[in-house]
């Protein structure tokens, strides 16, 4: 009895995974709910004093190339929902997948169009070059991924930090861990060398102003009632899976590099 019972519960997941991922998601917000714009500082201009800090740490951080801390940054290039939770499962404390957290998966796979919406919004108005098109200097991933979209604010740290925001609200016991983990993940994009510091810090504040709206729809309250419930059980539950290498990544975390 008990194997069939688990036998269901799986079914039952993998059924909820399919039906939730089959259509494109759609954002929580509607459309002119929210403006990033009345809230982004400009993009730095050549000149200014933002301008000139930007390419002095891309310079310095070149030094990082090769060490943990670069690898780390390599790791971080991926951006799909999948990468994106194991990323996080070290300071969640589980090994969170789609298939077990679907729920969570679903979440942020919604809020994500909203942020990132609001981020391409202002990457095209601005459109600002990458660092290593003003500098010379090595990234850690291939140019041509990055040859069709600006600098100036990070899409990748919008959307680390928006995992980061959604799964402390959901696990606030962990939100010390979890934000920290997701602050490195924005570092990250400019250790890379694929985006300058000031838009890593742009890319923060476009998920965190577009999240402040999209945690007040009753639809993300609803879903995000029932991702918590499923964290929960996951965490409590014995048998979920932990994730391996925590302590090499606490350290890289907590690595400050500039």
């Amino acid at each position: 009895m008990r194997i069939k019972a688990l036998s269901a519960v799986v079914l039952l997941s993998a059924a909820l995974a399919t039906t939730l991922g089959a259509a494109k998601p759609q954002g929580y917000l509607a459309e002119g709910a929210f403006d990033l714009m009345q809230v982004l500082p400009p993009a730095p201009s050549a000149g200014d004093a933002r301008y000139k800090a930007d390419r002095t740490i891309f310079k310095k951080t070149r030094k990082l190339i090769g060490t943990p801390r670069w690898q780390f940054a390599t790791s971080d290039v991926k951006t799909d929902q999948r990468s994106l939770m194991a990323d996080f499962s070290c300071a969640v404390g589980v090994s969170l997948t789609p298939e077990d957290a679907p729920r969570t998966e679903a979440l942020v796979a919604r809020a994500r169009v909203d942020t990132g919406r609001q981020t391409n919004i202002a990457k095209n108005f601005y459109k600002r070059r990458r660092p290593f098109l003003i500098d010379h200097g090595k990234i850690c991933q291939p140019e041509a991924e990055l040859a069709d979209s600006y600098d100036y604010p990070s899409g990748h740290t919008t959307l680390g930090w928006t995992w980061a925001l959604v799964l402390s609200d959901l696990l606030p016991d962990r939100a010390t861990a979890i934000l920290a983990r997701g602050r490195a993940y924005g570092d990250s994009r400019f250790i890379c060398g694929a985006h300058n510091e000031s838009a890593v810090e742009a890319g923060k504040l476009s998920a965190g102003s577009t999240m402040q709206a999209v945690r007040q729809t009753p639809a993300y309250q609803t879903d995000a009632a029932a991702a918590r419930t499923e964290l929960q059980r996951l965490a409590a539950d014995p048998s979920t899976p932990r994730p391996t290498g925590c302590d090499m990544e606490t350290k890289l975390v907590a690595q400050r590099v500039l």
